[in-house]
């Protein structure tokens, strides 16, 4: 849900002192738990370890990334495959494609 417009943007004071009066090639790595902050125009440029609840993820903010909120870029949750008959049958085409591509290497050679 988006935040009222008489409000404006919300972005942790602490960040902002973070980066008030430093470059961005001088500044590092900023280390950041609020995910909910909205990337300004002032934050192009630097680089941020956004807190996932486990590490920190670095995140460098473009001018395409303006406007939205720095949790966005670093997931908390860790995507495996999905499952079931269908992608055991793709593993096992791209499987045996691997061991006849080394054959043909090993004969060639």
């Amino acid at each position: 849900m988006s935040r009222s417009l008489y409000k404006g943007p919300y972005v942790d004071a602490k960040l902002l002192k973070k980066i008030d009066g430093k470059k961005p090639a001088d500044a590092g790595v900023i280390k950041t738990w609020s995910r909910d902050s909205m990337i300004s125009p002032e934050m192009v440029g630097f680089t941020f370890g956004v807190h996932n609840g486990r590490d920190f993820i670095e995140v460098t903010p473009s001018e395409e990334m303006v406007g939205h909120r720095l949790g966005e870029f670093s997931p908390t949750k860790k995507f495996h495959r999905h499952g079931g008959k269908m992608q055991k049958e793709l593993d096992q085409k791209k499987k045996e494609a691997e061991i006849t591509a080394a054959k043909a290497a090993k004969a060639s050679a």
